[in-house]
């Protein structure tokens, strides 16, 4: 059985290929380990081959492994939909949203960041594949949303995030990635420079197409622990 260091570096591998294939700076995507059920020494033996970034995505997990790795220092993303009850405490204990498709949710968000932390970085959660049963904005509903989320100063929007439905190979995996790319050149909305998309099965597409951040669990953890 490998290690979690020895498929982190497999995965830092595949990063830096698709970068290559993608014809893009070595380095210039940035790595999120998904890490949501996995037990805090995990994210230690993570932490320990040079990974920082950490997406979770069960608050009150999160919020315990925070406190338990108080000492390291990681950065924590939070992945998924949101809960208007929960908007106080991702405010206050998260460096990154990647879920936000609401108004509602991202006023709350702002109103609740803590003045003595910068800017809570957020991305749009995009419905790109118009799958009913996904959160995430409609591309029509995109634009709106935007200009009333850049307008919050507790805020600093950061870019969209989407997860596509499961493709089959490469062309057609790009396909909806593609489509998040031209979302967000169509905004040409300054400051808007993050991509959040591509998974342990569709990283190189979504390099492909420009992702700047790409959230990998079980190509890092393996099969992920049962939630109990």
């Amino acid at each position: 059985m490998t290690s979690i260091a020895e498929r982190l570096q497999l995965v830092k591998q595949r990063l830096l290929c698709a970068e290559a294939s993608a014809g893009r700076t070595p380095g210039s995507v940035t790595l999120v380990a998904v890490s949501k059920t996995q037990p805090t020494s995990c994210i230690r033996e993570a932490w320990d081959a040079g990974q920082r970034h950490f997406g979770e995505s069960y608050l009150q997990e999160a919020l315990a492994k925070q406190a338990e790795l108080a000492g390291l220092d990681l950065i924590w993303h939070f992945i998924g939909p949101i809960q208007s009850n929960k908007t106080r405490l991702i405010a206050g204990h998260f460096e990154w949203v990647h879920g936000v498709d609401r108004l509602k949710i991202a006023e709350r968000l702002n109103e609740q960041r803590p003045e003595n932390l910068p800017p809570l970085n957020v991305c749009l959660q995009v419905n790109i594949s118009d799958e009913a049963s996904k959160s995430g904005v409609s591309l029509a509903q995109l634009p709106a949303l935007a200009e009333q989320v850049a307008r919050l100063p507790g805020l600093k929007l950061r870019g969209l995030m989407a997860i596509p439905e499961p493709g089959g190979g490469m062309d057609r995996q790009r396909i909806p990635f593609r489509r998040l790319r031209l979302a967000l050149e169509a905004l040409h909305a300054p400051g808007m420079d993050t991509l959040s998309m591509g998974m342990s099965d569709d990283l190189e597409a979504a390099v492909m197409e420009g992702a700047t951040l790409v959230r990998i669990g079980s190509a890092i953890f393996g099969a992920r622990p049962v939630r109990m």
